[in-house]
């Protein structure tokens, strides 16, 4: 998680496109991942009937990146991470209609829960406001997150997590890559540092860390530990931007990621008493 939460301050840190961004990061990332894939003997071949699903949660992943990079250049760290952290309520919502679960009534209150925090976060619900736009965007990025993590819920027990990341960012790179040419090079060796520590810190490590967790531990206890993501992403931007949130996005920041717990809480304590 903490690694992971170095996504929001190097996300504004880096002066590029946000395409030339999840690109670089996203080929510089894949490079790591099959040299270490290689070091530790990890197979990449996949089921066929797998191949599909894989392929399109990379599509996913790409799309919440975008998203979510956007919502980060339109406000601040602290908005952008809070507004994916939307994605635990999406997910419950969702769950039911695509794997045929049962739906529970306590989520429409926690998804009211999730809106009044998004009410504190957006100063006035107006598209010609910055902060309006990257809300929305926040919020587009946790849906296809939700839908990713839905997606890869059922493969994750029969594949190594860092196989997984490199067909993801093999497909998000390929996508990509012709954003790649629409910069100087110079300018993108300028920034060589953020797209490093994007691509070693918060995505090769970062994230196969988070697809491995999902082997030794519920989606929901691994909510409840995502919950820190934004606390750790805050406390990150104020030491390397000096951003410091105002009190509305704190009290919108409480209001959501109070939802994200309890739910997990509940579905933690559900899960137990079934397993009983």
């Amino acid at each position: 998680m903490l690694f992971i939460s170095t996504s929001g301050a190097l996300g504004r840190y880096v002066e590029l496109p946000v395409p030339v961004i999840i690109g670089t990061r996203s080929l510089l990332a894949l490079l790591f991942l099959l040299l270490y894939c290689k070091w530790k003997g990890i197979a990449l071949k996949v089921d066929k009937k797998h191949l599909f699903p894989v392929l399109i949660s990379g599509v996913l992943i790409g799309a919440h990146w975008i998203t979510y990079f956007y919502a980060l250049k339109l406000s601040n760290v602290a908005i952008g991470m809070i507004s994916i952290f939307t994605y635990p309520i999406i997910t419950a919502f969702l769950e039911p209609i695509l794997l045929k679960t049962k739906f529970q009534k306590i989520h429409l209150l926690l998804a009211l829960l999730v809106l009044l925090g998004i009410y504190f976060l957006v100063p006035s619900f107006s598209f010609e406001n910055n902060y309006t736009i990257a809300v929305i965007f926040g919020v587009s990025s946790a849906v296809v997150y939700s839908l990713r993590n839905i997606l890869l819920k059922t493969k994750v027990a029969s594949y190594n997590g860092s196989m997984l990341m490199c067909y993801q960012l093999a497909v998000v790179t390929i996508a990509l890559l012709p954003f790649l040419f629409t910069v100087e090079t110079a300018s993108l060796i300028s920034q060589w540092k953020g797209l490093i520590a994007l691509a070693l810190l918060t995505t090769a490590i970062g994230h196969t860390l988070f697809l491995n967790s999902f082997k030794n531990f519920s989606i929901t206890t691994v909510s409840i530990l995502s919950s820190v993501q934004p606390v750790f992403g805050i406390i990150i931007a104020f030491l390397l931007l000096n951003e410091i949130p105002n009190k509305n996005t704190v009290i919108g920041g409480v209001l959501i990621l109070s939802s994200v717990v309890i739910e997990s809480i509940r579905s933690s304590k559900q899960e137990s008493n079934n397993t009983k």
